[in-house]
């Protein structure tokens, strides 16, 4: 600093052409940034130490996610191949020994959950900063809600292997035990720390964060082929009725007690939501590990918080509760009728002609939501967000399940009698269903997309504090007051459209998860492609589309928010 000073005024006025002999002279003074490169000067040693320690870190961080995504990898293909070994060779591979692998896995994360609560997350700067959008309120809420069902499920299902203990082994009782535990450590440890950017034992984190991820996903693949399993038994199971008086012959039957009828018909019921728990888990265990090591700008944080109301809203919510009271009315009358050992053709009919009546209408609010999102205009959101690009893949990927199952549907009609009456109904709400299915993802992905109306108005005052004039402050302020009341309507419209929206897929996501599965049970598509093909398409797309559904809520529950 002291050289600098002393550098008369001739050096500070030198032409750019002789800095050559500024570089070259030995008693020329340094007036360069250290940090920048001018010329031929070499970097300096703070530069590149600086330089190097943040690509290092980087390269750290993108080695701990490629050897924990690894890892998680190979848990999931041998728990897959445990599995499908299981289901087409049950001789070899019993249900029993996908039990004990899956216990290995349940105990080996448990022990990690319990070391993240007593020790990395209680060490010394741990948890600098917390993810703001991740874990948001409806999913730690359906966290608890399923997972409480979780544990319920598995409480009749070691009830009903109790009253059946001459029949039943004993992993059957140590399974969902362990399973219980597993759930409830898990939703607490997701409850309390679902938001943090853990800043210590970085790969650590994130293996124990693959494994407990791949570990879910081993669980719901369990769940749906059972719950596949116990589909195709049951159907098979009406044909031999019909032809045979129903002997029965098979020694492990639930005996004629209430209690072990109240055991058996709870884990039917419940079944659906331990399925629903283990994917709502991956995801926010997924948004966990893109946090680990991430350091967030406290500027980037919300200071104002947009809160759920409901004031203002009217025509969304009473035409969403029309939509569900006649959604249950329809659904019990065809679990009344089609629960019989021959479905009535009417109840199919009448099942066809709800949703064909429901999804257009949920398609137009789709289109004029996606069309006020356009003319509003509001601001992009364009920073790191982990938890709404998973969101986004989610909607994406779970919609491809259903939309699979209606091409192949209108192939199958198209193919056969499309003028008959109920093939007719089956094909218009194939077609339906996919527009449906387009126009809800785009307009819920441009609504995530956006600011919150909160944050827009604090960006707008942030903007214009900075101004000190007072007449350019009033004719901002004035123009933001006219442009706040031109679109007030244009808010109240999206509220009423995502709360319709929102009460619209809760009934369609009740209805297929409690059995009503009119995709298998009408017979068309089972004739034309065959049982076993047609099984194996159900069982695909049929719990993405319930997934879809109760994720759709969420992203919808956030469009009403920002609005």
């Amino acid at each position: 600093a002291k050289q600098v000073r002393e550098v008369p005024a001739q050096a500070a006025l030198t032409p750019a052409h002789s800095t050559s002999r500024i570089h070259t002279s030995p008693a020329a003074p340094t007036l360069f940034n250290p940090f920048v490169h001018h010329g031929r000067r070499p970097k300096s040693w703070l530069y590149r130490h600086c330089s190097s320690v943040q690509q290092r870190d980087r390269q750290a961080q993108k080695a701990g996610q490629l050897f924990s995504g690894l890892l998680a990898m190979n848990v999931v293909f041998l728990g897959s191949a445990f599995i499908s070994s299981m289901i087409f060779n049950h001789v070899a591979i019993t249900l029993a020994d996908v039990w004990i692998l899956l216990s290995i896995l349940k105990v080996v994360c448990l022990c990690w959950i319990i070391y993240y609560l007593l020790g990395t997350s209680r060490q010394p700067h741990a948890v600098l900063y917390r993810d703001s959008h991740a874990g948001p309120v409806w999913i730690r809420g359906s966290l608890l809600l399923f997972g409480s069902f979780s544990v319920l499920l598995n409480v009749f299902q070691i009830g009903y292997s109790v009253i059946q203990i001459h029949c039943k082994s004993k992993v059957e009782i140590v399974f969902p035990s362990i399973e219980i535990l597993f759930v409830s450590t898990q939703a607490f440890f997701l409850w309390h720390h679902s938001k943090d950017c853990i800043q210590v034992q970085h790969n650590l984190t994130r293996c124990g964060l693959m494994l407990t991820i791949a570990t879910n996903l081993l669980l719901w693949l369990l769940a749906v082929t059972n719950d596949s399993i116990h589909m195709e038994i049951e159907s098979q199971l009406r044909e031999v009725e019909q032809r045979l008086a129903g002997n029965e012959t098979n020694l492990c039957a639930c005996p004629n007690t209430t209690t072990c009828k109240v055991f058996q018909k709870g884990y039917i019921l419940l079944y659906p939501f331990n399925t629903e728990y283990c994917l709502i888990c991956c995801s926010v265990l997924y948004v966990m590990w893109k946090n680990v090591g991430r350091r967030i700008s406290h500027h980037h944080a919300p200071h104002i918080k947009p809160k759920f109301k409901l004031q203002g809203v009217v025509f969304g919510p009473l035409l969403g509760a029309a939509a569900v009271i006649i959604g249950i009315c329809v659904f019990m009358m065809y679990q009344i009728q089609a629960t019989g050992s021959a479905p009535n053709r009417q109840v199919f009919v009448m099942y066809y002609s709800y949703y064909i009546v429901l999804l257009p209408l949920m398609s137009v609010c789709a289109v004029v939501g996606t069309i006020i999102h356009a003319v509003e205009k509001r601001e992009l959101d364009t920073l790191k967000n982990p938890t709404r690009s998973l969101d986004v893949i989610l909607l994406m990927g779970a919609a491809l399940g259903q939309i699979a199952m209606s091409y192949f549907s209108i192939v199958a009609i198209v193919a056969t009698n499309p003028k008959d009456l109920l093939n007719s109904l089956i094909l218009s709400y194939s077609v339906l269903l996919i527009f449906q299915y387009i126009t809800q993802n785009i307009f819920i992905i441009d609504g995530l997309q956006r600011e919150p109306f909160v944050a827009a108005i604090e960006a707008r005052h942030r903007r214009v504090s900075v101004l000190e004039l007072g007449q350019e402050f009033r004719r901002v302020s004035l123009s933001y007051m006219h442009s706040y009341s031109h679109l007030s309507w244009k808010r109240k419209a999206l509220k009423e459209i995502s709360f319709f929206l929102v009460l619209c897929n809760i009934i369609l996501w009740i209805m297929p998860t409690f059995g009503a599965h009119p995709v298998f049970e009408n017979g068309l598509e089972k004739s034309f492609y065959g049982y076993s093909t047609w099984f194996a398409i159900v069982n695909f797309g049929l719990p993405l589309g319930v997934f879809y559904r109760m994720h759709s809520v969420g992203g919808l529950l956030d469009v009403y928010v920002s609005a």
